[in-house]
């Protein structure tokens, strides 16, 4: 039901803005209050040229119309997936692991589903053609041209997501990702259209503004898409060549040349296509100027010269020790996770045996003993250990990076890189590889003819204080950092805002090309420090938590609402409610909504006054309008109701849904 009512709830709550503001007297200016952008483009040359207004009024009835389009489209594949599964259910015989309505060969898979496509997208466009004989009135906003290129697109990205992102959407989440993707690609085709043939276009059918902040998202993220289309075969031969193992390579000794030739090309050509097609689209939509100097001094156009800049330093810096401190965190629990699972000690007749012979597992201080190295490895647990590493060296994770799972991101990265140094004078290399200096001026120590030991016993005690905080804190971290790097950026400057965003998701789709194609030098790297925060939901290939989170924030702001807290909704739900919700319910709930809910009702309380209590904050400090605070309630108690009650990804649908409960809510005052 989300994928297919969502959005159509979305669509209907746009129109209704613009209707609120065509029916006002005078009417209102549907670019939002306080928004530093240059004026919506019109085109002048029509016979019966149209206002901003008015032309966002017939796009946005146009949007409703493509909404209920595509949640057709995905009822016909759910309805044909029903009926396929129940003709191949009286096959018995089925190979384990395989579903028998889908050919094994995934050229068939992919020959058979473009036909499909072909005919449904045949079989509506004489429904639209019956509709219009009819005179119903349903579609008609969509020309010929618009319901086949919608149709086709929409049927492709359904496919597309479902191949690359496999087991990573579920069915509400694929439909609105796939409708998302179907608007964005309509509103660079009506904007194109509408440049090349000014004079027959009569409006440019946007679902937004046609401002610089459009023409900028439509380069930033359909372009970035564009980028790893374009480029697919390096992508693919990358991933091919780190996930196969040296020994089943034709040239083995030259992977890793194989690989940093294949990333230098995906670089060169990701410049050549941003710099190139995507920067002369741009500037020829904002009517021949350079789209690099326009930005430039675009961000020198804020309330100050300063205040875009100091909002760029202030991004940058919280990301770079965001990222730098959870990296040096983590680096440090997995060398320590490593060290615990590579120490299999076994007690048996009073004496330790087996395990890396290590003073951390010999005689405690004040025992007899204490320094001695214990018992020596034998020869032939040497030589298990070396076959060990060569068969690790040689072995490759599932991500594209080689080693074991669990292997830090240097061990990961081009073996070519510069060995340590040898051991200086002064000082030793203790247990795990692990150098301790001799430091002389240290106080005397018990038995300090062997320093190490002492140095071990402290690693011991710095291992029991090493935060082990859980997948869902980790994760909860980033929906803090959320607020912390949104709040300002709204409240201050919700136009540039804007653009951040979709500059954020593009740089987004670059690491996630960068991670799941193992590009060299940082594909390793990258997986490691996303692996790290994973739960249940990110079950597929791609790791799509962040975008669903990212976007989830951005969309209030994309939306383009003339009210400053509508534009605050997806920060404060997913930030402030879905964190405290999870919080409280984890540490404090009792009461579940029911026995197979994981939700708790002290968990859905939480969120609703948390979300209460920051929009009044906000309104006190003078950023939002006033609003009535009963009605913002019972739409928190009902996005709160859809927190507890869905399966869906929260960071999706929650925002969406509670945005547009607050617009036919009336909220605002």
């Amino acid at each position: 039901m989300t994928g297919l009512l969502v959005a159509p709830l979305i669509s209907a709550a746009l129109l209704y803005i613009t209707l609120r503001l065509s029916s006002a007297n005078p009417p209102g200016d549907p670019l939002p209050g306080g928004w530093l952008v240059e004026p919506p483009m019109t085109l002048p040359q029509t016979a019966v040229p149209l206002t901003p207004l008015q032309a966002s009024l017939r796009s946005r009835r146009y949007l409703v119309s493509q909404s209920t389009f595509c949640a057709t489209l995905l009822l016909v594949h759910v309805c044909a997936s029903w009926v396929t599964e129940a003709r191949h259910r009286r096959k018995l015989v089925v190979p384990e692991g395989e579903v028998s309505s889908v050919p094994r060969k995934e050229g068939r898979r992919t020959y058979l589903y473009i036909l499909f496509a072909i005919s449904v997208t045949l079989w509506i466009l004489c429904v639209r053609i019956a509709l219009k004989e009819l005179r119903l009135g349903i579609w008609q906003s969509m020309s010929y041209f618009e319901v086949v290129t919608s149709a086709m697109f929409f049927q492709m990205t359904l496919y597309i997501s479902v191949r690359l992102a496999h087991r990573g959407f579920t069915f509400g989440e694929l439909g609105l990702v796939a409708f998302g993707a179907t608007i964005l690609f309509m509103e660079l085709c009506n904007l194109t259209i509408a440049k090349l043939w000014p004079m027959s276009t009569p409006y440019i059918k946007t679902v937004r503004l046609p401002t610089p902040l459009l023409i900028y998202q439509l380069a930033l993220i359909p372009g970035s898409l564009l980028t790893g289309f374009l480029l697919s075969p390096l992508l693919y031969l990358s991933r091919h060549i780190s996930q196969r193992p040296v020994r089943r390579l034709r040239y083995p000794q030259e992977k890793q040349k194989h690989r940093r030739l294949l990333a230098l090309g995906f670089y060169t050509g990701a410049l050549l296509i941003v710099g190139g097609l995507v920067g002369l689209w741009t500037g020829w939509s904002l009517g021949g100027r350079n789209p690099w100097v326009y930005i430039v001094f675009w961000v020198l156009e804020g309330r100050n010269k300063w205040t875009r800049p100091a909002l760029l330093v202030y991004w940058g810096t919280l990301i770079a020790l965001s990222v730098a401190g959870w990296g040096r965190q983590l680096s440090r629990g997995r060398r320590f996770r490593q060290v615990r699972a590579s120490m299999h000690v076994s007690v048996g007749g009073g004496e330790l045996q087996g395990g890396p012979h290590s003073p951390r597992y010999g005689a405690s201080f004040g025992q007899p003993g204490y320094g001695s190295l214990g018992v020596q490895p034998t020869a032939q647990s040497q030589a298990q250990q070396q076959q060990q590493a060569q068969q690790n060296g040689a072995g490759t994770n599932a991500n594209g990076g080689s080693g074991s799972p669990n292997a830090s991101a240097g061990e990961l990265s081009d073996p070519s890189a510069p060995a340590a140094g040898p051991i200086p004078e002064g000082a030793g290399a203790g247990p795990l590889g692990m150098r301790l200096p001799k430091l002389s001026k240290l106080p005397d120590l018990p038995n300090g003819s062997n320093f190490s030991n002492v140095a071990n016993d402290l690693l011991d005690a710095a291992d029991k204080h090493v935060p082990t905080l859980s997948v869902n804190a980790r994760r909860k971290f980033f929906h803090a950092l959320a607020v912390v790097m949104f709040v300002p950026g709204i409240a201050v400057d919700p136009a540039f805002t804007h653009v951040a965003f979709s500059a954020a998701f593009a740089l987004f789709t670059f690491a996630e090309y960068v991670r799941y194609f193992a590009l060299y030098p940082l594909g390793a790297a990258v997986h490691l420090f996303m692996n790290e925060f994973l739960d249940s939901k990110d079950g597929g290939t791609a790791i799509l938590s962040h975008f669903y989170l990212l976007t989830g924030c951005a969309n209030s702001v994309w939306f383009e609402g003339p009210s400053r807290l509508l534009q605050f909704t997806g920060t404060l739900v997913l930030g402030v409610g879905d964190a405290l919700a999870s919080v409280v319910g984890k540490r404090l709930g009792r009461h579940r909504w029911f026995a197979a809910n994981p939700k708790t009702i002290e968990g859905s309380a939480a969120f609703v006054a948390s979300v209460c209590l920051c929009a009044w904050l906000l309104n006190v400090c003078g950023v939002a309008e006033d609003f009535s605070v009963g009605r913002y309630a019972v739409v928190g108690a009902l996005a709160a109701a859809l927190e507890a009650f869905s399966v869906q990804n929260d960071n999706v649908t929650l925002p969406l849904y509670m945005w547009a409960m607050l617009v036919f809510g009336d909220v605002v005052a």
